[in-house]
C-alpha cells in the first residue's frame, strides 16, 4: 500500500512516497480506504519545520481525512462497513475543555495521518461524515470547518444578527462565511484580491474590503458598523493584523485567533483590549464533540463545503506548493484511489 510521509523541514521535499504496512485490527479499531484529504496551514509549517512532529519515525501526512469503512475490529459499535467517516484533529479530545493531554496527539503530527491509500484508527477518534457530501467535501470538516465552528458558536458566542469579520479567503475564513451565512450573521470579508471579493459576496458575504487598496481596512470596519466594531473577529493574520482586528472589535467584543499567516510575533497593544473589555480567545481546532455539532449543522443546512482544487495522489506535491502559493479560496483537496 502506499502512502506518503513528511519529513519536518524538507520543504518541498518533505513528502516522502513509500510502501505501507499497516497494522493488524484492534478490537475497537476500524480501517478504512482513503477517499480523500484536505490540506492546512499547519501541513506547509510542518513541511518548513515549524510545528513539531514526530523525529524518529516521520508520520504519514495530513490530519484531515475522510474514507470509507472497509474493516472493523470485534468490539467496534460505532460504525459498520461501507459507512463513511471522517477523522478528527486530536485523537484524544472527544469533548469537555482542552487539556495538555487532549491536544498532545494529532494525526500527520505525532502519529499518522490519512495521506494513505488506507488508514486505521480507534474508532473513538472517528465521526460520520454528512451524507450529502463526497468524502472530498467531507474532508474539509475536521480542522477547518470545526475551528471555524469553535471559532463562531463555542468561544466567538455570536447569535443572528451578529457582524462578524473574516480575513482573507483560505480555508477557515470561507468555512466561517458559510456558517455564518447559514446562521443568520452579518459577514465582512477581506482579501486582496477582487476576484475573490466577488466570489465571497456570491456566497452571502454582506461586505468586503481590500486591503491592498485600504490599507487601514479597519478604520473601513469601523465605518460600515457605524463606528461601534463587530461582535467577533476571525483572525488568521496574526504579526500583521492583530492589532487592527483589535481596533475593529467592538466594545465587550472577541478576537479568535486561528492562525498566524503573516508571523505568530506580535507587538500587542493591550490598552484596546482593556478599556474595551475585549476578549482575545486562542482557538486550537477542537474537540470531537464539536466536530459532530458541525456535522450535523452542515447535513440540516446542506451546506457543500468550498473546494477550490483536486489533486490526485500523485500529485501529492504539487498539491502542497499550490496551497502555499494562497491562490486558493477555499480548500485544497488531494483525492486518493479516485
Amino acid at each position: 500500500m502506499q502512502a506518503y510521509r513528511i519529513h519536518s523541514g524538507r520543504g518541498p521535499n518533505a513528502l516522502e512516497r513509500v510502501d505501507h504496512s499497516i497494522t493488524s485490527l484492534g478490537a475497537h479499531d476500524v480501517r478504512i480506504a482513503v477517499g480523500a484529504v484536505s490540506l492546512n496551514y499547519r501541513d506547509l509549517m510542518i513541511s518548513r519545520g515549524d510545528y513539531p512532529v514526530s523525529g524518529e519515525n516521520p508520520p504519514i501526512a495530513v490530519a484531515d481525512g475522510a474514507g470509507e469503512v472497509i474493516a472493523i475490529g470485534t468490539e467496534v459499535t460505532r460504525f459498520r462497513v461501507g459507512d463513511h467517516v471522517i477523522g478528527s484533529y486530536f485523537s484524544r479530545w472527544i469533548e469537555g475543555e482542552p487539556t495538555a493531554a487532549k491536544l498532545a496527539s494529532v494525526p500527520g503530527a505525532t502519529l499518522d495521518g490519512f495521506l494513505s491509500e488506507e488508514a486505521v484508527f480507534h474508532e473513538d477518534f472517528l465521526v460520520a461524515a454528512p451524507d450529502h457530501l463526497s468524502l472530498a467535501e467531507a474532508s474539509t470538516l475536521p480542522c477547518a470547518g470545526v475551528t471555524a465552528w469553535q471559532a463562531l458558536f463555542v468561544e466567538g458566542r455570536v447569535r443572528p444578527g451578529n457582524t462578524v469579520l473574516l480575513q482573507g479567503t483560505g480555508g477557515v475564513s470561507i468555512w466561517a462565511l458559510q456558517l455564518a451565512k447559514a446562521a443568520g450573521l452579518r459577514v465582512i470579508i477581506t482579501s486582496s484580491s477582487e476576484a475573490k471579493l466577488d466570489r465571497a459576496r456570491e456566497l452571502g458575504a454582506d461586505e468586503t474590503i481590500n486591503y491592498r487598496q485600504q490599507p487601514e481596512w479597519q478604520e473601513n470596519v469601523r465605518r460600515l458598523t457605524s463606528d461601534k466594531g463587530v461582535d467577533l473577529v476571525i483572525e488568521v493574520g496574526g504579526h500583521d493584523t492583530l492589532n487592527r482586528s483589535v481596533t475593529a472589535t467592538r466594545i465587550g467584543g472577541t478576537v479568535a485567533l486561528v492562525g498566524g499567516v503573516s508571523g505568530f510575533a506580535s507587538a500587542l497593544d493591550i490598552i484596546p483590549l482593556l478599556v474595551g473589555s475585549k476578549r482575545l480567545i486562542g482557538i486550537a481546532v477542537g474537540s470531537r464533540a464539536m466536530l459532530e455539532d458541525l456535522a450535523r449543522f452542515v447535513a440540516h443546512a446542506r451546506i457543500r463545503p468550498v473546494i477550490d482544487r483536486t489533486f490526485r495522489f500523485d500529485q501529492a506535491r504539487e498539491a502542497y506548493a499550490y496551497l502555499e502559493s494562497a491562490k486558493h479560496f477555499g480548500k485544497v483537496v488531494i483525492e486518493i484511489g479516485a
